[in-house]
Formats: structure tokens, C-alpha cells, sequence
């Protein structure tokens, strides 16, 4: 059965050889570009067009048309590709592709049977658009309905898939592009068979669309018998889930390419099934207003016999959506099943084994797991949250209620306390993922109220007691400031080499609890400056607070807020994620209740350091 899709729907691919079919009111450039995982484009020699139809695995029309075939062969493009854009881009004055009826594009196997189609709506003054999408997913293709219009026409396209000098390229393109103009035109530049020898036609013959890897059909002989049908494909059965099977110089970057990748999936599946809903719903309330319009039809019946047909197929269109987004969310949650015993400690849950074996790195990881994410058409279905390391923004544990319905359930004693435990596990898990004596912890607590969440961090050595009172949080922000000034100085002017011998190299972290309280102006002055200018030269904060209690301090805190990457010790759905307009659930990580395993991964990382220093 055909695929309709809507954007941002991905669909299986049943076979690997495929003709993508498009059809536009009027002649346009169609065209192809090769990108890597990241949907990177390497340079123009991985830009099909007129100009140069062929690209290995890939064959597209030699000029302008209103109906396009283009043949992919996915088993002959190189292995470094993993994305095949499907684009189309106007000629001349038309203002753009809402001026028109909506383009249609559909996905064809070898033999001709239509694997997905669709239709691209919602377009209005944009001139170029990606109109599908063919990727790979652990060894196996899939089609994603995209739909990406740009207004900047084909340099913008081509600009976001990482081309240099894309108006250039764009230019260039659009001139080898010659429109067809009619249907008798089209016929002279019909898929031929190639000629038995030597290069393809020059430009201004008839052009050869046979795919280069296909054998081309010789003429039909009248005394051959009928060739035997080919037999069916088995079908394909989903691929095993692989740990690490992205791209990457090392497990653990190919584990984070992965991880991520699962990211998009989730969140490009739920945004197809949310858009499939939308599509039927809209569908439905206008099938129901052409009802009540429909005066002739109130009598008889005849007007809820149109509403229940109307419903029911609303009802089939969320069915197959939610058909196909539970095949996708069954295949992610068999990925994370394999995947997610194999991560290494920065990744891991505090759970997982790897932690009871875990000795300091060499080297500083690619990122730390912050906890995870998920969204409400599966809450079982949890991907890890991966931020990459140095952090480049602070992190705010928010101890106060907000709109969690979480906290709403606990008093204030308690959820402060969950913040600041959850503050220590962050830390705890940023001090094991680096290398021995490569990160150094300092803690502010002004009035104290945190000793007991604080001890594991101090009963093992991992920090000094924590500051306290107005004068210890002045000496350490003090302390902590020059630090940055200095810094910041021997690189700018290139001298670093000329930094004090007895100068701790380690990452600093700074860990203030229930702040602003014991803050003064300049207290608070300083801390911004540590948000601002500190990560860049190895200095971090973790702050733990109630934005309300700096109520007082009025606006003048908002861009500390808004610097800082704010978690919360009890689930929520406070990240947005502007991508696709989804807002994720999030879960903090802490250690199973009784479970030694942070002191234990402080104790190591503290004999590990001082190991160094002897």
C-alpha cells in the first residue's frame, strides 16, 4: 500500500533502486544533493543538476521540465553519504511556489510499484524547496517528507546544506537549466538506452536518463518469448539495533552521534504523527462545514450520513499515523535497549555497571548526560540528554515549583533538598568523566543549609568545606574572578606559556547554593561576570536557587537566568525545542535510593588526583 505522507513523516524503503517522480504546474529545475550524516554537502561535485546530471548512484533530468523522473540507485552512492535531497527550484519571475498548485512527489521501486507519495502544502513565496529526503538509519534507507522551502530561492538551499559561495553555485545551476515547454519537447528527452560505447550525448542531443548501473532494455524482439516475471523480494524485517553504529574517530563519539540521532528520530516521528493528526482533524471540520452548507442534503438524513463518513475517515488517517509512529517508536526503544548499556560513564545512568569499574579518563569526553527526555506519545521511551563538554553555558538547578506538577507535591524543605542532591550529582558525574585532577569543585552555601546533600562531596576530599556567610562567598567569587582575568589576559596576548607554574590548569566548578541569599551588589556582579566570561577559559557555575527569591534584585538578574541552562530536580516539561515545537518532558538523574555509587565515584576520582600529585 502507498505512503502518503506529510512533512516530516519518514517511511521504509522496501528496495534500493528507485525513481522519484515529481510533477509541478509548471517547468522547474529538479535536482540532487549528496550530504553526510550531519546533512552536510561536501562542494558542488556532490550537486546534481542539468549541468551534471550524474553523480554515483544518482541520475537527474537534463533541463527544466513540469514533470521529472530522476533515478536513484542508494547500493552506488558512496559510503560517506547518508542523506539524498530531492530539490526543486523555480525559473524566471514566478514569485514563488504558493503562486502555484501544490507540487507532488512520489517514491517508485524497480518495478514501477509506488512505495510513498506526497504532496507539498503550506508553501507560499519560497522558490527553492527540498521536497524529500532519503537517509540511511543503521544500514537500512528510509524516505522523510521535508518540504523545506527557502525564500533565498536555490543560494539559500544550497547555503544551508554547507556550500561555499552558493549564490555563485545557485547562478551557475539555473543556467543549465533550458525549460521544456511543451509535451511534445518532453518526449524528445525521454529515458533512452545508452549508446553501446563511449560518453553520453553532447549537450543539444537527446539525453540519457538510464541509470548507469541499470542494464539498459534492448529492442524487443518479436519472436522472443515473454520473459518470466521476477520473483518477489522477501521482505524486509527492521535491522538489529548496533551500539555505536554512527559515524565517528572513537566509541565514545560515535555513541553521542548515535544517541542524537535517536534524538531526531523521536522527535521528527511524533512531529509526522502530530501533523497527520492536525491534516485529519482540519480535514474533518471542513468536511462537517460543507455539510451544514449543504441545504439540499438536510432532509433524509443524508447530512449524518456525510458527518459519520467524514469521521470515520478522520479517524483511519490518526489510526495509520499512529500505526506508523509506533512502528518507529518500537524500533527506537529496541535502539535504546542495545545502545544504552554500552555507554560509557559520562553517558550512563548512575544504574548502569560501567560505574562500579570506572576509573578516571585519559581524556576529557565529548559531552555529560544531564538526564533524559521524552514525550508524552511514549513516556516509556527515554533518549539521553547529551551536552557537550567544556560546557558552554552554566547550569541552574531550579528549587522552586514553577508549573511542575511534580513539585506541586512536595514542600519547599524538600524540593530544595532534592535541587541541591541533584546539583551534587552533576558534579560528581562531571568530576569522574574527567581526567584525573583535570576538574576542581568549590562550593558556596551561605547560610549553611545545605551540609547534609553537600557531605558526600566533602567527607571524600572531592571539595573543601563549603564557604559561608558574606565573606566567604566575597573571597571564593574573588578568588574565582582573578582567575578569569588572568586567564583571559595570557590568551588574548598570546602568552600563556608565561602563566605561573603553580597555577591549577583544572576546569573549575562553582557550586552556589540558595542564592542570591548572602549576596551583595557586588557579590552579584561578580557572579555574572563568571557566567558570562568564565567558560570560555575553563571556569563553570552550577547554580541552585528559586528564581523568586531574587525577585528583588528585580530585572537586573534576567540575563543571568537566561545565560544559564536551567534543570530541575523532579520531572518537567520545561525544554522547548524550537526544531519541530515540541516541548520535552525531563528527568533528572540521581542515584537509586541507598546506593553508594557517588561516594564511591568521589573516592576514586580523589585517590586519582592525589595518585597524580605524588
Amino acid at each position: 500500500m502507498t505512503a502518503e505522507l506529510v512533512r516530516g513523516q519518514n517511511h521504509p524503503l522496501p528496495d534500493t533502486r528507485l525513481e522519484i517522480k515529481t510533477s509541478v504546474a509548471l517547468p522547474v529545475l529538479a535536482g540532487v544533493t549528496l550530504g553526510d550524516e550531519r546533512g552536510t554537502v561536501r562542494g558542488a561535485e556532490w550537486v546534481a543538476h542539468p549541468g551534471s546530471p550524474s553523480l554515483p548512484g544518482v541520475d537527474v533530468p537534463g533541463a527544466a521540465s513540469a514533470e521529472h523522473r530522476l533515478a536513484v540507485d542508494l547500493d552506488a552512492v558512496p559510503g560517506t553519504v547518508h542523506r539524498v535531497s530531492i530539490l526543486l527550484a523555480l525559473l524566471g519571475d514566478v514569485t514563488g511556489f504558493g503562486a502555484l498548485s501544490a507540487p507532488f512527489v512520489a517514491v517508485t521501486g524497480r518495478e514501477g510499484t509506488e512505495i510513498a507519495r506526497y504532496t507539498i502544502t503550506g508553501l507560499g513565496s519560497e522558490s527553492a524547496v527540498i521536497a524529500l529526503e532519503l537517509y540511511r538509519r543503521q544500514g537500512t534507507w528510509k524516505v522523510r517528507a521535508m518540504g523545506q522551502g527557502y525564500e533565498g530561492g536555490l543560494a539559500a538551499l544550497l547555503g544551508d546544506q554547507g556550500l561555499e559561495s552558493p549564490v555563485d553555485l545557485a547562478a551557475s545551476i539555473l543556467a543549465t537549466a533550458a525549460p521544456v515547454s511543451s509535451a511534445q519537447d518532453r518526449a524528445t528527452v525521454a529515458p533512452v538506452p545508452p549508446p553501446a560505447s563511449g560518453p553520453a550525448p553532447a549537450s543539444g542531443g537527446r539525453i540519457d536518463y538510464a541509470h548507469p548501473l541499470r542494464t539498459a532494455p534492448g529492442p524487443a524482439s518479436p519472436s522472443a518469448p515473454p520473459s518470466a516475471p521476477p520473483a518477489p523480494e522477501p521482505r524486509r524485517t527492521p535491522p538489529v539495533p548496533v551500539a555505536g553504529d554512527a559515524s565517528g574517530w572513537s566509541m565514545d563519539e560515535r555513541l553521542y552521534n548515535q544517541v542524537w540521532g535517536m534524538f531526531e528520530d523521536l522527535a521528527r516521528a511524533v512531529a509526522a504523527y502530530r501533523s497527520a493528526c492536525d491534516f485529519a482533524d482540519s480535514r474533518l471540520d471542513r468536511e462537517l462545514d460543507e455539510t451544514l452548507t449543504d441545504y439540499r442534503a438536510r432532509g433524509g438524513g443524508s447530512n449524518d450520513a456525510a458527518r459519520a463518513t467524514a469521521r470515520a475517515r478522520r479517524d483511519e488517517l490518526v489510526e495509520r499515523a499512529r500505526e506508523v509512529l509506533d512502528r518507529d517508536l518500537d524500533q527506537l526503544a529496541a535502539e535504546v535497549e542495545v545502545v544504552e548499556p554500552a555507554l560509557p560513564v559520562a553517558y550512563a545512568r548512575w544504574d548502569n555497571p560501567v560505574w562500579h569499574a570506572h576509573q578516571p579518563p585519559v581524556g576529557e569526553p565529548m559531552a555529560i548526560r544531564l538526564g533524559d527526555l521524552h514525550l508524552p506519545e511514549r513516556t516509556g521511551l527515554r533518549i539521553p540528554l547529551l551536552v557537550r563538554l567544556p560546557l558552554e553555558r552554566g547550569l541552574w538547578v531550579d528549587s522552586g515549583r514553577g508549573r511542575s506538577t511534580a513539585a506541586g507535591f512536595l514542600d519547599e524543605a524538600e524540593l530544595r533538598r532534592l535541587a541541591l542532591e541533584s546539583a551534587v550529582a552533576h558534579a560528581a558525574r562531571l568530576l569522574a568523566a574527567h581526567p584525573a585532577g583535570g576538574f576542581a569543585l568549590h562550593v558556596v552555601d551561605p547560610a549553611g543549609a545545605g551540609a547534609e546533600a553537600l557531605a558526600p562531596l566533602v567527607e571524600t576530599g572531592a571539595a573543601a568545606p563549603p564557604a559561608r556567610g558574606a565573606a566567604g562567598v566575597s573571597a571564593v567569587l574573588e578568588q574565582l574572578t582573578e582567575r578569569v582575568d588572568l586567564l583571559q589576559m595570557a590568551l588574548r596576548g598570546g602568552a600563556v606559556d608565561a602563566l605561573p607554574p603553580g597555577l591549577d590548569r583544572a576546569r573549575q566548578l562553582l557550586i552556589v547554593h540558595d542564592f542570591p541569599h548572602g549576596f551583595d551588589e557586588r557579590a552579584v556582579t561578580r557572579l555574572r561576570y563568571l557566567a558570562d566570561e568564565g567558560p570560555a577559559v575553563g571556569v563553570h557555575l552550577l547554580v541552585v536557587a528559586d528564581r523568586e527569591d531574587a525577585a528583588a534584585y528585580g530585572p537586573l538578574l534576567d540575563p543571568l537566568w537566561r545565560s544559564l541552562l536551567r534543570l530541575t530536580p523532579v520531572p518537567d516539561d520545561h525544554l522547548a525545542d524550537p526544531w519541530v515545537g515540541h516541548s520535552w518532558s525531563y528527568e533528572p538523574l540521581l542515584p537509586p535510593p541507598g546506593s553508594g555509587i557517588l561516594r564511591q565515584s568521589l573516592a576514586r576520582a580523589v585517590a586519582a588526583r592525589q595518585a597524580k600529585l605524588l
